[in-house]
């Protein structure tokens, strides 16, 4: 996959961060898939108990109950902490007719009906921004 196709795949998913309403455990997987981390997802023909909903992923030689990023803040702030230390984020709520949140991270806004979809949908655009600029360099 190119920078640029990589760099599509994450808007996109911003993109979808943005128009869902509600978490998501098919978009918790594809958002790790996106930011690096191998990902084996739940069969959907298969109901065994222990096998964690949406899957696991891999870090390091562990391998990981796949959190729930499109739901809980802290998901989302533990995976910039480890993959982007450096960078700064926030998070607002916005009071409009119908309550949005608007999230920064390192200077790439992000909105969502949930602050944690907000912050998702930053942290992603984000990514993408890197993705070109390490194309550039």
């Amino acid at each position: 996959m190119t920078s640029a196709d990589q760099r599509d795949q994450l808007l996109a998913l911003a993109e979808r961060c943005e128009r869902t309403g509600r978490p998501d455990r098919s978009l918790d997987a594809d958002i790790y898939e996106a930011l690096g981390f191998t990902v084996r997802r739940k069969p959907t023909n298969l109901l065994a108990p222990r096998t964690p909903p949406g899957g696991i992923y891999q870090q390091g030689s562990l391998w990981k109950a796949i959190g729930r990023i499109s739901a809980e803040i802290d998901v989302a702030v533990n995976i910039i902490r480890q993959k982007a230390p450096d960078w700064n984020w926030s998070l607002q709520s916005v009071a409009t007719e119908e309550q949005t949140y608007e999230a920064l991270v390192a200077g790439c806004s992000g909105q969502g009906a949930l602050a944690s979809l907000a912050l998702c949908a930053a942290l992603l655009k984000a990514f993408a921004r890197r993705r070109i600029e390490q194309a550039d360099s």
